[in-house]
């Protein structure tokens, strides 16, 4: 049976030392070996002109990715984990720290435009499914502001871990992401907003900011049974997450936060919920290198949040199979059918990182995933009811 027949409707160079939530580190604090290289937004957007360069070793990367055969443009009917993704129209998928948004039975995949280093050289990128196999490259949504040097999003920047979430008052697509000012490495720690009236955009950057004033690295967006959305982020130097109650345009913090898991050293957050209780998958920090997984589950968004252990098992959990965190998907609304979505970095060549989804079991109040060379999402199943 088709999926869409079941449908209803950082990277941080220093090294510092949870939620229910599972994650893993990223580039300052995330693991190695990564995603892959789309030469038509190196080259530009699929609909428009050149938008941006590379590098001749970068070019020399995508033309060894988009001339192997490890896969083709042909239809495809599972997941394999780590191995080239290519779009519907045989190009390398290019959407890494991703963010996922589902409407009228279609998945909607917004992620980073990676090329050899992690300077945002294109900008936000979006993919659209009704399989979870198959992706439509829909172009860039969010572009970098390549007229003005002195722009939030200039060419540069770094932008990472785009977010989408829908306001029912304000009929507005919400996009947040980690920006980091150009020229300023990881020392500026904001989060940038951009919003759009369609889900394929384009979105319109508004502002960046230091939500309540404090430092936002890896970071993503949460939205409650009652409407209520939160940015959850790595603060503090990355010693300590923050939770965030945004207000109800979905546009900036209300002031409302916590502190939670301090001095625990995690970045990477990916938040959900299930059987009424909120879940974190998240990841230490140890540069572009792998850790082991975080995870943790509170009754309350706002916590207290109680840590648990590894959600990963098997050879190489202890790195969380060579990836990090960056979402966690439910596949139907309701269905208790998560994946674990995460990155594996490839620091020497970020244009060749890959991309690592697993089933995710639940048993016992907590959640576990172990390694598959394939799969399907119908295994996405919980132990128990």
């Amino acid at each position: 049976m088709q999926l869409q027949q079941s449908l209803k409707a950082s990277k941080y160079r220093l090294v510092i030392t949870g939620f229910c939530l599972i994650a893993t580190t990223t580039s300052g604090c995330g693991p190695s070996a990564a995603t892959s290289l789309d030469r038509r937004f190196l080259a530009g957007n699929k609909t428009g002109p050149n938008t941006s360069q590379t590098t001749p070793q970068a070019n020399e990367s995508i033309n060894a990715i988009n001339n192997s055969n490890l896969m083709n443009a042909a239809r495809l009917n599972s997941f394999r984990p780590g191995e080239i993704w290519r779009d519907t129209e045989g190009q390398v998928i290019n959407a890494h720290g991703g963010g996922f948004y589902v409407e009228n039975g279609v998945y909607y995949w917004f992620g980073e435009v990676k090329g050899q280093d992690g300077l945002a050289r294109a900008g936000i990128s979006l993919y659209s499914s009704t399989d979870l196999y198959n992706w439509r490259n829909e172009g860039l949504v969010l572009a970098v502001d390549k007229s003005n040097p002195d722009s939030d999003i200039a060419e540069g920047a770094i932008i990472e871990r785009p977010k989408v979430i829908f306001n029912k008052k304000t009929k507005k697509y919400v996009m947040w992401f980690h920006l980091e000012l150009k020229g300023q490495g990881y020392g500026s720690a904001r989060a940038g907003v951009a919003v759009s009236d369609t889900v394929r955009g384009p979105y319109r950057f508004l502002t960046s900011f230091k939500p309540n004033n404090e430092m936002s690295r890896d970071q993503t967006l949460f939205v409650d049974d009652n409407g209520k959305a939160y940015q959850i982020a790595a603060s503090e130097e990355n010693q300590t997450m923050h939770i965030n109650e945004l207000t109800d345009d979905y546009l900036k913090p209300n002031g409302k936060f916590v502190r939670a898991f301090i001095g625990r050293s995690m970045e990477a957050p990916a938040v959900f919920k299930y059987k009424g209780r909120y879940h974190l998958i998240a990841s230490g920090c140890t540069g572009w290198d792998p850790n082991s997984a975080r995870q943790a589950v509170a009754d309350n968004m706002m916590g207290p949040w109680t840590e648990l252990d590894n959600p990963a098992q098997g050879p190489e959990s202890d790195v969380t199979f060579r990836s990090q965190s960056t979402y966690v998907l439910e596949v139907t609304p309701g269905s208790g059918q998560f994946i674990y979505i995460g990155d594996r970095w490839n620091p020497d060549n970020l244009a060749d990182s890959r991309y690592i989804w697993l089933p995710l079991q639940y048993d016992n109040g907590r959640f576990t995933m172990s390694w598959k060379d394939e799969w399907q999402w119908g295994q996405a199943l919980p132990v128990t009811p």
